[in-house]
């Protein structure tokens, strides 16, 4: 909610007096958290208030106190517990879905969990959920703290207390002045390629002497929002994406034509510069078990139509709300028994185990090909083309370091090095983290022997 608030706040703020606000990061997840905080603190302090013993007001006012007195010697104490009941169950709710800041930019333990979750690494998974708790419960001990050493009269207990909690926001705004320095900001989505694509591009730029951060996890139209108002510098999108979701169009075209026009409106109407191809395509494909397809004679999407009704769909979070899908379910009308959305990890596992019949898998993706998927041919040509493509950001347009790092990846993936790269890990035994699976993609596409080259 608070993202596109922002971007607007900051397109009238920059348009009367200059001034930029960001709108990807640290203020959307500090505003969201706090107005998600306000609820038990402010429940919990009117319940406080208003269920003050009657009479023991009444003697207050009887031993000639003063309203101001009466609140601050009576009132207050008395309502104290309960308020301080409120503050610290906001702060366990708030620290548990900070967690969540991580769709918007910010980074956090989120990232641990969701890309863990994504690569199927399930130690950090772990650790982020166990992290994230340990942190609520020392959070709710300083509190308890506090609030023993006010209603015991115990200075050194409220002075620890408030000293813990003053070291844990001095420690969690450190990254906040290190993130300000840094080079350029490389974003990703929340899958694996993406995972390792930004991971790719980063050693692209600090191969050529520059600093660069990453900032994942991002939903798609955050993403282009984020490169268009400049909040990131660089990452890569696909072409169907852009054409469906951002230039709102429907109509098809040939993959080149796509390109070009994406190309020309991008740059006229949001002032993104796409650098180009990185050679390969990651289309969104309806995928089967091959036995389940076999048993069923299904070989294409026309043919799912007289079957969708005894069928589920499983799809990732995204899918269902895409033009994408609305063109395939009315194109073939399809009327499925019921759809699910998964983590696109749940999503393999789901299609796997036979949860689902169907499943909206990508084409790019190493696991259609290991699970002996089969993907469902489309005759009416309703998928658009999805070639992966490099955006620059507006204010990066024409910075010669990083078009120059980023141009030499451009046509050199082809979709079985992508596939491999994904792979390496997205399955289960010998897994590699997606910065293994990066260095071993720019070695296949001869990246690493150019660099190794170029300092001898």
């Amino acid at each position: 909610m608070f993202y596109p608030l922002l971007l607007g706040i900051s397109d009238v703020t920059m348009a009367l007096v200059g001034i930029d606000i960001p709108a990807l990061g640290f203020l959307p997840s500090v505003a969201a958290l706090t107005l998600y905080s306000m609820l038990p603190i402010i429940r919990n302090g009117v319940t406080a208030f208003v269920g003050l013993d009657a009479a023991v007001l009444e003697a207050a006012d009887a031993v000639g106190m003063t309203p101001r007195q009466r609140f601050v010697r009576v009132e207050v104490p008395l309502a104290a517990p309960v308020v301080m009941a409120g503050i610290r169950t906001a702060a366990v709710w708030t620290i548990g879905t900070a967690t969540l800041s991580t769709s918007v930019g910010q980074t956090s333990l989120g990232n641990y969990i969701f890309s863990g979750l994504q690569t199927q690494n399930w130690v950090f998974v772990l650790f982020g959920c166990v992290a994230a708790a340990a942190l609520a419960s020392v959070v709710d001990q300083l509190l308890g703290l506090i609030e023993t050493g006010l209603s015991a009269g115990k200075r050194s207990l409220t002075y620890f207390g408030l000293a813990g909690l003053a070291a844990g926001v001095s420690l969690a705004l450190i990254p906040l002045g290190a993130a300000a320095g840094a080079g350029y900001v490389v974003g990703a989505k929340n899958f694996t390629e993406q995972y390792i694509l930004a991971d790719l591009i980063s050693e692209q730029i600090r191969a050529a002497g520059a600093r660069a951060e990453q900032k994942q996890n991002l939903g798609s139209a955050i993403a282009f929002r984020a490169i268009a108002n400049n909040e990131i510098d660089v990452y890569v999108d696909y072409t169907g994406t852009l054409w469906t979701n951002v230039l709102r169009r429907q109509d098809a075209v040939t993959p080149a034509t796509m390109l070009q026009q994406l190309t020309q409106l991008l740059a006229s109407e949001y002032g993104v510069l796409l650098l180009g191809s990185l050679g390969f395509e990651n289309a969104y494909v309806l995928a089967m078990r091959r036995d389940r397809a076999a048993a069923l004679g299904i070989k294409s999407i026309a043919d799912l139509r007289e079957h969708s009704s005894q069928l589920v769909l499983g799809t990732d979070f995204e899918f269902l709300a895409r033009r994408e899908w609305t063109t395939i379910k009315d194109t073939y009308q399809l009327d499925f028994r019921a759809k699910r959305s998964f983590d696109p990890t749940f999503m393999y596992h789901a299609v796997q185990d036979q949860s689902v019949d169907v499943i909206s898998a990508f084409s790019s993706d190493g696991r259609v090909a290991s699970q002996d998927l089969l993907i469902l041919a489309d005759p009416m040509h309703t998928i658009p083309s999805y070639e992966a493509v490099v955006l620059i950001s507006p204010k990066r347009s024409k910075d010669r370091v990083l078009i120059d790092a980023l141009t030499p990846l451009l046509g050199r993936i082809s979709i079985e090095q992508m596939r491999e790269a994904n792979l390496m890990v997205d399955r289960h035994q010998d897994k590699a983290t997606p910065q293994q699976a990066a260095k071993d993609l720019a070695r296949s596409i001869g990246l690493l022997n150019a660099r190794a080259a170029g300092t001898r």
